[in-house]
């Protein structure tokens, strides 16, 4: 018989164990993720590297020399020679489950070189290009075979990049795992590798505990209410109960005197399903002090748990200070805050981090950031408006615990739209935003765009990019409104749009970034981006500087140096170190009370030392420096230099109250958070309404033989070409990620939808392989892929100015067959070669998501008024060609534009208009009048008699410079009338150019009396 040797309670709690204890784990297999036994490239496997030089040359090779190999063994050869950045990736097309495993392996034959090669795991997120990363490294310091085993406790999170759209939660979660990548040192090498594997058991893993917030900001006699969850880590149930132990901890707050402290236990029974949560709360009380922010440090505990990475926090608002009162003027608050704050606390308003580089989120904490950005493509997980506006009120929440708590402010590049962002609305980028010529459309899409990022909790915008771009060849040529200063400052309305709906704007890049000469970059495989800009002081007066004179008048609120260099003849000079146009010139001649932002890692391009790149760039003037991942190098480095004195503080200082202002003037200080009563417009039909008209107006008619355009809408219309059905490609670069993409990137209408819902019968054929016969009319779609910065230069990934062949081809097949129209969608003027059989051509720019903007005029909803904002070359060796050149024998001229409306009723028009103006506007008008008799016109609206209408038009353009009423609009009408005359002859293409630059100028008069010249 059986006799119980031991208590009841003990042995019933054995057997309690024994039921509810989850299996031993089974010693783990090891996976083999990748082996090399085939002759070619096992699918996933590529090279990349920032240009074709430093991406490695990847081979499959015959090798039996590893330890263990069989004799019919295979591996990867990899032969390097990386300039900046290199390696090559596996990228698993279905993630797989490594949590039963120890750690990652994989064999290497190396050199014995010396050099650091780092290795990095996808964690998480929708594929590889969306996964977090958390890195590794060995040394090559073993000539021959070595086998390299990293525990994944011994990963950190890759604190340099981040890939847009990654999870930020800084766990290796190792459930989705999308593959890894070897990055490469930069130098040259051949190194072989075998058998990647994950190996080893993982070691039982802890519930997690967490908070519902990782912060919680209360006022004195508040209550804080803190949730505690319990998460396994396989998802199930609790396997038995568990105790979770919570108490105040020791902070700044004084317990008993700020607030009541707590203790106690929270039981989640076993069976309790993973996520659920439990709260206790803690009681702040009143000192009747104003005083600065205060906090209760949460500690949890409980055996088998693992608490928060990070210590969740109460805070105790900082309440009745001077510069938290705002009836009080803001430059007496940036003044009390200012003396307030420590060194520390100012360099960390001087820093400026990439998202996806923080360490962790408490990082903002403790480093003081002053800032976030998303770059180009850095977006939550989820890319949805909530889920921005939830990340940077997240980030928010973690600058309210330090003791002053002055808020980020976060900045992205909304350069056409709030472009990062799914289903936002995206505009025409500025090259055909200056097409339009209308301002006033130009400050709707800032106002559209301003409320979108505040929808989503952004407060600042990079743009606008107020570059005059000289030079067709360059990458970033759409970034820009156009070739002539007196554009380009004409469209700085965009700014007051963006401001006065309280986005910060940002005027970019300072200055001559659009002027650089082809071949004079030194960035990567660059030709002209973050080149060199040789010019007089005078001449970047002129050219390059007006524009950001007329952005400083309107008040902008932040400025951006360019990567470039300005060469007055002594030498190249960076512009982030360049305190001459920086602080002499841009803050002293020019006024600018805003604060002065760096480019992106802008400074490290600054000759010398980080040190020397530091305090350079501050003495120069810089207010705040982009760094965007070295934040913890960048402050440790400004302290330093502080403090042996050679970064004064009163610069220091200046650039603080600079920053300091802007934010009181957002009202972030009271409302750090996102505005969400906003997100539903974000994308919404009365948004892109304005996006549509601004797509429609920015289409240039540049030829119309026998009025082919507009299309009846009962004509039998076959579409070819690679743009028209591709809404990554009519949107361009900058569009959901930096670079942009082929493909259904966004939501949005491509051109061939908006034809389809214009015309009676449409054929679609990408490459006009289709059978041609039965059409009344081809419309032909071509043009660019996306492409961004310098990534877009012409000789850099085999960009040119040429059509591809196959659009060629599309236009040659299609227009032999029928009259056809080309429509050609890029961010610069192509060469077209052979149009002699293109009855109409049309510039169409990148015209964003909104293809119906399109469509409209090509089917004569609305009329073509666009003009051109570049000069469209005959040849490449042409190109650099803008107006004002001495030769100047283009395609089509600068300002040049066909329109379908009818010129007298534009003239009409403006007589109305005029009527009600000063005294000079109405002397206008009735001069006007003398033009307006129906036997000074043909049928069609057109001008019959010349020599009377222009004579009008000339008297009523000099009224016209003398009235203080006048609008641009019925300047511009005038002028049409004129340039309809002058483009009808075809003659001296240099006066009609240079009179779009003098109207633009404001100088009515004498652009009527050049086109008069050039129509005689």
């Amino acid at each position: 018989m059986f006799r119980l040797r031991t208590p009841l309670w003990a042995a019933l709690a054995l057997v309690a164990a024994l039921v509810t204890a989850p299996p031993a784990q089974a010693a783990a297999e090891p996976l083999t993720v990748t082996d090399f036994e085939a002759t070619t490239l096992p699918a996933g496997v590529s090279a990349w590297g920032n240009d074709g030089a430093s991406t490695p040359t990847l081979t499959v090779e015959p090798d039996a020399t590893r330890p263990g190999a069989p004799t019919t063994n295979r591996v990867l050869k990899a032969v390097y020679n990386v300039s900046q950045w290199g390696g090559w990736s596996h990228d698993l097309t279905t993630a797989q489950d490594w949590s039963a495993y120890a750690g990652f392996s994989f064999w290497v034959n190396g050199t014995g070189s010396g050099q650091k090669v780092f290795f990095e795991v996808k964690d998480g997120g929708g594929g590889a290009g969306s996964a977090e990363l958390f890195e590794s490294s060995f040394t090559d310091d073993t000539a021959g075979w070595r086998q390299v085993q990293v525990p994944f406790s011994g990963f950190t999170r890759r604190a340099d990049y981040q890939p847009g759209g990654a999870p930020t939660d800084g766990e290796l979660d190792l459930v989705a795992m999308w593959g890894y990548s070897m990055r490469l040192p930069a130098a040259s090498g051949t190194l072989f590798w075998d058998d990647v594997q994950v190996y080893g058991t993982a070691p039982p893993r802890p519930v997690r505990l967490a908070t519902d917030k990782p912060v919680y900001p209360v006022n004195e006699k508040g209550t804080a209410e803190v949730r505690v969850s319990v998460t396994t880590a396989t998802g199930g149930p609790l396997p038995a109960d568990l105790a979770v132990g919570y108490r105040t901890g020791t902070g700044t707050a004084t317990p008993g005197q700020d607030y009541t402290p707590v203790e106690g236990t929270l039981t989640f029974p076993a069976g309790t399903a993973s996520g659920s949560a439990k709260a206790f709360t803690v009681k702040t009380l009143a000192d009747n002090t104003a005083e600065m922010a205060e906090t209760i440090p949460i500690v949890l505990s409980g055996t088998g748990t693992r608490p928060p990475a990070e210590v969740p926090a109460i805070v105790i608002n900082a309440h009745g200070l001077p510069y938290l009162d705002a009836r009080k003027p803001v430059k007496q608050r940036v003044a009390d805050l200012l003396g307030r704050m420590s060194t520390e606390e100012k360099v960390g308003q001087m820093t400026q981090a990439e998202r996806l580089a923080l360490g962790s989120p408490n990082d903002i904490a403790t480093y003081l950031l002053g800032s976030l950005l998303s770059g180009g493509g850095s977006t939550p997980p989820s890319n949805t408006p909530k889920a921005w506006a939830d990340m940077i009120d997240g980030f928010q929440l973690r600058a309210q615990q330090t003791r002053l708590q002055i808020p980020l402010i976060y900045g992205v590049d909304a350069v056409h739209g709030h472009n990062n962002v799914l289903g936002a609305t995206i505009f025409p980028h500025n090259a055909g935003l200056g097409a339009t010529r209308d301002a006033e459309l130009v400050e709707r899409a800032g106002k559209v765009t301003a409320k979108e990022v505040k929808a989503t909790g952004v407060p600042w915008d990079f743009a606008p990019c107020l570059c005059v771009s000289r030079d067709d060849r360059w990458g970033r040529a759409y970034e820009s409104f156009g070739e002539d200063p007196a554009l380009v400052s004409r469209m700085a309305t965009i700014i007051d749009g963006l401001q006065d709906n309280g986005a910060l704007a940002t005027a970019k890049h300072y200055v001559g970034d659009g002027g650089t000469t082809y071949g004079s970059s030194t960035s990567g495989d660059y030709k002209i981006d973050q080149g060199v800009t040789q010019v007089t002081r005078e001449q970047l007066a002129a050219v390059h500087l007006a524009p950001f004179a007329e952005a400083v008048r309107r008040g902008v609120g932040s400025v951006m140096p360019s990567f470039s260099s300005v060469d007055f003849g002594q030498g190249p000079l960076k512009m982030h170190a360049h305190k001459e146009l920086i602080t002499d010139v841009l803050k002293g001649r020019l006024g600018f009370k805003g604060f002065v932002i760096s480019d992106w890692q802008a400074i490290d391009q600054i000759p010398g030392d980080y040190p020397s790149d530091v305090r350079t760039s501050i003495n120069a003037g810089l207010d705040m420096i982009m760094v965007p991942y070295a934040y913890p190098l960048f402050t440790s480095t400004l302290k330093d230099e502080i403090a042996a004195g050679r970064v004064p503080m009163a610069r220091i200082d200046d650039a603080v109250a600079r920053i300091l202002t802007q934010k009181f003037r957002l009202g972030l200080f009271e409302h750090p958070y996102a505005d969400r009563s906003g997100i539903g417009d974000v994308g919404s039909a009365a948004h892109r309404a304005v996006a549509r008209t601004a797509a429609a107006k920015s289409q240039v008619l540049l030829k119309n033989e026998d009025r082919l355009l507009p299309l009846r809408r009962d004509a039998k219309v076959y579409v070819a070409g690679s743009n028209a059905d591709d809404i990554g490609n009519q949107t361009g670069g900058w569009t959901i990620t930096w670079q942009g993409s082929s493909g259904p990137t966004t939501q949005g209408t491509t051109i061939l939808s908006a034809i389809r819902g214009r015309a009676a019968s449409v054929t679609y054929s990408a490459d006009a392989s289709a059978p041609l016969t039965g059409h009344d009319v081809g419309v032909v779609v071509v043009g660019e892929k996306p492409y961004a910065e310098g990534m877009g230069d012409v000789g850099v990934n085999g960009h040119t100015l040429d059509l591809s062949a196959a659009d060629r081809a599309a236009i040659d097949r299609v227009c032999a067959a029928m009259k056809c129209a080309v429509l050609v969608v890029s961010g610069r003027p192509l060469l077209m070669g052979d149009l002699s059989k293109v009855k109409a051509l049309v510039a169409s720019w990148l015209p964003g998501t909104e293809g119906a903007g399109v469509a409209d005029p090509l089917f004569g909803a609305v009329p073509y008024t666009g003009r051109l904002p570049f000069t469209w070359f005959r040849t490449a060796e042409q190109v650099p060609i803008n107006v004002g050149d001495a030769s100047y024998d283009p395609l089509y001229p600068y300002g040049w534009g066909l329109r379908t409306d009818r010129a007298r009723d534009r003239l009409k028009a403006a007589y109305d208009r005029l009527a009600d103006g000063d005294g000079a506007s109405r002397a206008a008008s009735a001069t006007l009048l003398v033009a307006l008799p129906a036997n000074n016109w043909n049928a069609d609206g057109s001008v019959r008699n010349t020599r009377v209408v222009l004579g009008a038009l000339g008297t009523a353009a000099a009224l016209l410079d003398r009235s203080a009423t006048d609008a641009y609009a019925q300047d511009d009408a005038v002028v049409s009338v004129a340039r309809d005359i002058a483009q009808a002859t075809g003659r001296r293409p240099d006066l009609q150019a240079s009179a779009d630059h003098e109207l633009a100028a404001g100088n009515v008069r004498k652009a009527v009396d050049l086109l008069t010249q050039a129509a005689r």
